[in-house]
């Protein structure tokens, strides 16, 4: 390998990758931010916010309650769900002869061909 002559360094790009701003666009960057920064009715209006003035531990328990009572009746609703042996006796469902494995097969066939374009 050639080496450098002794009069010149060697050249090396010592450019900065990423941009260069001045020190005083950095430190003003958080008060133009808060400028810019919009207010609580702003933020309601885009759903951001909650409209209610609560504390928020009570908005937050309020939430977990609602969830609590959605499960509650879901819960209940599936569990007088008929089961599959009466949907077929009564003819909603339709008794398939296949196993289990071979619907799964026969999916993932479906699904191949699906990606490759086909049926």
């Amino acid at each position: 390998m050639a080496e450098p002559s002794k009069g010149q360094p060697p050249a090396v790009d010592e450019t900065p990758i990423s941009p260069v701003r001045p020190d005083h666009a950095r430190k003003n960057s958080l008060e133009n931010h808060l400028i810019h920064r919009p207010n609580r009715s702003e933020l309601v209006d885009k759903n951001i916010l909650p409209a209610s003035s609560a504390a928020p531990g009570l908005l937050a328990h309020q939430r977990e309650l609602e969830r609590n009572m959605l499960e509650d009746r879901l819960n209940d609703k599936i569990s007088h769900r008929p089961n599959p042996e009466a949907l077929v006796k009564d003819g909603v469902l339709r008794e398939d002869p296949r196993t289990a494995e071979e619907k799964y097969e026969e999916a993932i066939e479906d699904e191949y061909a699906k990606r490759e374009g086909g049926a």
